[in-house]
């Protein structure tokens, strides 16, 4: 095993999971990782920078013993969480993360420590894909393979289906109009999605943009919930639960404070609770990458 610092690699990849998803031989940790075990060893080789409690339960798993790319990281109580947060925003382009993949109980308190607030806050901020639920991560990995050359998942094809799924658009108000600017070049693939949902406001100007467009649907292209604040991001929290939406992308402004920020925190733990079937995007940036990774799949 390495030590941090060596040679960078193609990708650079933080992982952590809390501990229900490292914990006993079904864990999300172990169901994600040994099924791509072969591609990350030999086709995509990651590095893979690994907080400590993580690290040792995929050794002791059998899982990426030897692989020098993996690197151990201090334990999250050490400071494991901030050594990745430090890699989001390093200055060398190289030893930047590419994404974090955190594997979040919502009922773990550790995911609200401030090192874990601040490690999706820079993320969001630097445009790096922030991975928190398994259906995510295990979406993640499928185009990198994807786009590395190796054949499709087919057991994944139905994840991959969005004409049977449903979308969520949201948007702080200060990120509208890169929310707008984002469905108006994807609007294709957006279309391809059996519906889609928006907090008010966001709904009201996506609707407006589909008419421009030429969306041609019976009804709204977008069904509209409550704003944000008044409590649109629980309607679609629920939409969650009730397995009524697959796939959230939330342009979230983290320059900004919030009245309902305990709102936008239960939209998202949503997702989380409903880790195996629910996906949530939070920056425009990795919002792009994920639509073009996902074309590429197919």
């Amino acid at each position: 095993m390495e030590t941090v610092g060596s040679r960078a690699s193609h990708l650079r990849i933080g992982l952590v999971a809390s501990r229900l998803h490292r914990s006993g031989d079904d864990a999300a940790l172990f169901r994600l990782i040994a099924p791509i075990e072969a591609a990350l060893r030999e086709v995509l080789r990651p590095e893979l920078l690994t907080v400590g409690q993580t690290c040792d339960a995929l050794i002791d798993a059998g899982l990426l013993r030897g692989y020098e790319r993996l690197h151990r990281l201090p334990t999250r109580r050490d400071g494991g969480l901030i050594h990745l947060v430090a890699s989001v925003v390093n200055e060398r382009p190289e030893r930047r993360l590419d994404a974090v993949v955190y594997l979040l109980d919502p009922d773990d308190p550790t995911s609200v420590f401030p090192e874990g607030q601040a490690l999706k806050r820079e993320c969001v901020i630097h445009g790096v894909p922030f991975i928190s639920t398994f259906a995510h991560a295990r979406e993640w990995f499928e185009v990198e393979r994807v786009a590395a050359g190796l054949p499709r998942d087919s057991a994944l094809d139905p994840w991959f289906d969005f004409s049977a799924q449903t979308i969520a658009l949201v948007a702080h108000d200060a990120l509208k109009d890169a929310m707008l600017g984002f469905v108006r070049e994807h609007h294709v693939f957006i279309d391809c999605f059996r519906a889609r949902i928006a907090t008010g406001t966001t709904g009201g100007l996506l609707n407006e943009l589909a008419t421009t467009l030429g969306l041609r649907h019976e009804g709204p292209w977008v069904r509209r919930f409550r704003s944000g604040p008044l409590g649109g991001d629980a309607e679609i929290a629920l939409e969650v639960l009730e397995n009524r939406c697959q796939r959230i992308v939330f342009f979230e402004d983290p320059h900004v404070a919030r009245q309902h920020e305990a709102d936008i925190q239960l939209l998202e733990r949503s997702a989380r609770v409903a880790t195996e079937r629910s996906m949530c995007v939070s920056d425009e940036s990795s919002a792009r990458r994920w639509v073009g990774r996902c074309i590429r799949r197919g």
